[in-house]
């Protein structure tokens, strides 16, 4: 049976697996999903030694970047973005990579902009970050990082948000993995009291599928949006993707 799967570091929560599964039962796909959970991006050659009926896998946190160097082709949109979440696999064992991340999200946000929505603030610096950014430019929609640590991409470290800065910045989104289950009473360092009815908070995370991030956007009156959607539009994306290499 042709295999599909995910490549990730510490991946039992992940949404793919349930998704697909679900899928191929209920349109008697004749395919099976699996969890490939490493601990270094450098074991993906043993899988794919050792999974000679693999045709494509997705990635996720946090090799979307990772990935790159061990692939033989990448899709110009992929390319651009700089991270890679779906990979096909050929009969020759080619491995091409492509992004549905960016097309998931621009999907999922676009019912939830008003004119006054012209700059969002991204919470984060990793591969899925970049292709929340893409998407963001696809969309006319200004954008700044916000980072942990001192980089090139980032104008601002946490420590610098100010309620005045927040409040300038009437899309948040959180690309980062802090307050994702089982820490659920976590959330991103930032001032929520410059939060207000003018916001849209959206998280990446979906499980829980209100997060604290969230609950403390809706407690200010902004709209709120969890990743799930987002998941769900990227993984049909993939599906595409494969079924079409």
């Amino acid at each position: 049976m042709p295999e599909l799967g995910l490549l990730g570091k510490n991946i039992s929560y992940s949404f793919s697996r349930a998704h697909f599964t679900a899928k191929f039962e209920n349109e008697n796909l004749p395919y099976s999903y699996v969890n490939f959970d490493i601990d270094e991006i450098s074991k993906l050659k043993d899988i794919l030694k050792n999974n000679s009926n693999l045709k494509g896998f997705n990635v996720t946190i946090p090799y979307k970047e990772q990935i790159i160097p061990f692939l033989d082709d990448i899709n110009k949109k992929a390319r651009k973005i700089g991270a890679v979440n779906t990979v096909t696999i050929s009969k020759t064992g080619r491995l091409k990579g492509y992004n549905t991340d960016y097309y998931g999200f621009k999907k999922s946000i676009q019912p939830y902009l008003k004119p006054h929505h012209k700059n969002a603030l991204i919470l984060g610096t990793g591969g899925a970050s970049k292709a929340i950014a893409y998407a963001l430019k696809k969309l006319k929609i200004d954008f700044d990082y916000v980072s942990r640590s001192q980089n090139t991409m980032a104008k601002f470290l946490y420590s610098d948000l100010t309620p005045e800065i927040i409040a300038s910045y009437t899309i948040i989104i959180n690309c980062t993995p802090i307050g994702t289950h089982p820490n659920v009473n976590e959330c991103p360092d930032i001032p929520y009291d410059g939060i207000t009815d003018k916001h849209i908070l959206y998280d990446l995370i979906y499980n829980p599928s209100h997060t604290k991030f969230l609950i403390c956007g809706e407690i200010k009156g902004a709209a709120t949006c969890n990743g799930l959607e987002m998941l769900e539009l990227q993984a049909e994306k993939a599906w595409k993707i494969w079924k079409l290499s």
